[in-house]
């Protein structure tokens, strides 16, 4: 990956199978995973998309998985409260 791209990420429930969170990086799925996982996605339910810098981005990787993990604790985030936890590494 080039430093300064961006990576595309969405946080949907998988409704399909297990009806936990997920976080799925659109940019960085290879050629043979990019049509499943997109699918997948599709199926389930959305809950926040956005983009993360391609560079240094392991704070904001972390913050979207713990986010994922207090979803699947039960914890209900708004849009707003998600964009806001995340603020400082979303791009546009």
């Amino acid at each position: 990956m080039v430093r300064g791209e961006k990576i595309m990420f969405e946080i949907y429930r998988d409704t399909t199978y297990s009806d936990e969170y997920r976080v799925v990086y659109f940019t960085e799925l290879t050629e043979r995973d990019r049509e499943n996982e997109i699918q997948r996605a599709m199926k389930g339910e959305h809950v926040f998309d956005g983009y993360i810098s391609g560079a240094g981005n392991h704070e904001a990787r972390q913050e979207i998985e713990a986010i994922v993990e207090r979803l699947n604790s039960g914890e209900s985030f708004t849009r707003e409260d998600i964009t806001r936890t995340l603020e400082g590494h979303l791009v546009s």
